[in-house]
C-alpha cells in the first residue's frame, strides 16, 4: 500500500467491519468455537501462524485473535473496484507474484512497526484437508527480523466453506484454536529457522488433530 494508514480512521474501519460483518458470521453462521484467545500478546510486536484451507481464513483469524492483523494479498485482488476496499480495511496489503520475497517482508515489518499484528499461512497455499505438511521458512525469517513471538493458530473445518461453483458459502461448523506463542528465532540462520518453523507447524497441526 503506497500510503501509510492513518491510525484512529483504520483502527475504527477495522472494528466497524469485524463486529458487523465477520464476527457474527463466525460465531453464528459457521458456529465458531475459539479455544486459547488468552495466549494471544496484546501488544507487541506479533507474528500469527496458522493453516490455511478457503478464502475466509483471514477474517476469521483476524477476528479470533483480537487486535489488528495484517495480511499479504495477491496484487489482483487490488484490482477489483470493491473487494480492494475491503481487503484493505481488514489489513491486506498487495504483494506482486513472482517478485522477491524481501518485498513481502519489507511490507510485513512496516505493519510490524505501526503496532499491527502480521498473519502468515505457514504453508503458503490452501491445503485439502486443514494439514501443513511443508512448511516455508518466510514466517520464522520475519519474526527474527522483527524479534516478534509467533503465534501458532489452527483452523478446523474451513475446508468444507467453500464448494466448487457456489457463490454463497456452506454453514458448517468452525473451529479455532490458538496455542502458546513461540519464541522468536535468535538468528536468521536457516537451521534455526527451520527448527522454530517445524515446531509452529508440529504445534498446529496437533491443535488441528483435536477436532471440533
Amino acid at each position: 500500500m503506497g500510503k501509510s494508514r492513518e491510525p484512529f480512521v483504520s483502527l475504527l474501519l477495522y472494528h466497524a467491519f469485524k463486529w458487523s460483518v465477520v464476527s457474527p458470521m463466525l460465531h453464528v453462521y459457521f458456529r465458531g468455537r475459539i479455544y486459547g484467545a488468552q495466549n494471544v500478546p496484546k501488544q507487541g510486536p506479533l507474528v500469527v501462524v496458522s493453516n490455511h484451507a478457503s478464502n475466509y481464513d483471514p477474517p476469521i483469524v483476524s477476528n479470533c485473535v483480537g487486535r489488528p492483523l495484517a495480511y499479504m494479498a495477491k496484487e489482483e485482488l487490488f484490482q477489483i473496484p470493491i473487494l480492494k476496499h475491503a481487503i484493505a480495511l481488514y489489513g491486506a496489503y498487495p504483494v506482486s507474484r513472482g517478485t522477491p520475497d524481501r518485498a513481502a517482508i519489507r511490507a510485513a515489518l512496516k505493519y510490524l512497526a505501526q503496532g499491527w499484528a502480521v498473519g502468515i499461512f505457514l504453508q503458503g497455499t490452501r491445503t485439502s484437508d486443514g494439514r501443513i505438511t511443508n512448511p516455508k521458512r518466510g514466517a520464522a525469517l520475519i519474526a527474527a527480523k522483527a524479534q516478534a513471538p509467533l503465534l501458532p493458530v489452527s483452523l478446523w473445518g474451513t475446508e468444507a466453506i467453500e464448494q466448487k461453483g457456489a457463490v454463497i458459502p456452506r454453514s458448517v461448523p468452525v473451529t479455532v484454536r490458538i496455542g502458546e506463542p513461540i519464541p522468536a528465532p535468535n538468528s536468521t540462520d536457516k537451521e534455526e529457522l527451520e527448527a522454530v518453523t517445524q515446531k509452529c507447524a508440529t504445534t498446529i497441526n496437533a491443535l488441528h488433530a483435536l477436532g471440533r
